[in-house]
């Protein structure tokens, strides 16, 4: 069966008010994130998934994060399966960061990608 090609877009082209997934685990997030991101780490996603179809009840479009792009390219997959909008940021967090995008901590320490 051919689900094609997997919806995914430049760390750069994220709108500023997209809703972003962040899948990546609690470490991960603690070093760094998108402010206002949606953390549902992939292992706890099965569990935690009614998060997710409320935050894009609304017909959001959900820009699926990880550190590099694997992660959020399996739970992309998973999503657009459910018939949920979901589209995997292409190179995750890194390519966020490399584009200069912001990033923020719970903490207020300098965030980075772990």
């Amino acid at each position: 069966m051919n689900f094609g090609p997997l919806p995914s877009v430049e760390a750069a082209a994220v709108p500023a008010e997209g809703l972003v997934l962040d899948v990546r685990e609690d470490d991960e997030w603690a070093a760094g994130h998108v402010e206002g991101a949606l953390h549902v780490p992939m292992s706890d996603f099965v569990a935690r998934f009614g998060e997710v179809t409320e935050a894009v009840s609304d017909g959001r479009t959900a820009y699926v994060m990880c550190r590099v792009g694997g992660r959020s390219a399996q739970v992309t997959q998973y999503l657009v399966g459910q018939g949920i909008d979901a589209v995997n940021v292409s190179g995750g967090m890194q390519a966020w960061d490399g584009a200069g995008r912001p990033m923020v901590t719970e903490h207020g320490n300098p965030a980075f990608v772990l």
